[in-house]
């Protein structure tokens, strides 16, 4: 018995510190092919479906999306397909 309650309090000690580890980061993707006002709302559409992104803020103007994510859920890698597959090329500004 002492042995399946130390089990379990180190599955939920490592589940509780991967969740405290993860974070909500933003960052700022330069978007190509973005040549007409309508295609940022295709653009921020794409971004919001990516499974922990909780806001997209896209601009014609600057031709750039602001992004904030869950790390433990999403990548910069996922954020930058899901633009490409909707037609808009992204990569980290630098």
């Amino acid at each position: 018995m002492s042995k399946l309650l130390a089990s379990a309090a180190i599955a939920i000690s490592v589940l509780v510190s991967s969740i405290a580890l993860a974070a909500e980061k933003t960052i700022t993707l330069a978007v190509e092919n973005m040549y007409c006002a309508d295609y940022p709302f295709i653009v921020r559409k794409s971004l919001e479906a990516v499974p922990g992104v909780s806001k997209a803020v896209v601009s014609y103007k600057d031709k750039t999306a602001a992004v904030t994510y869950d790390d433990s859920r999403a990548d910069i890698a996922a954020l930058t397909r899901a633009t490409t597959q909707a037609g808009y090329p992204s990569a980290p500004r630098s």
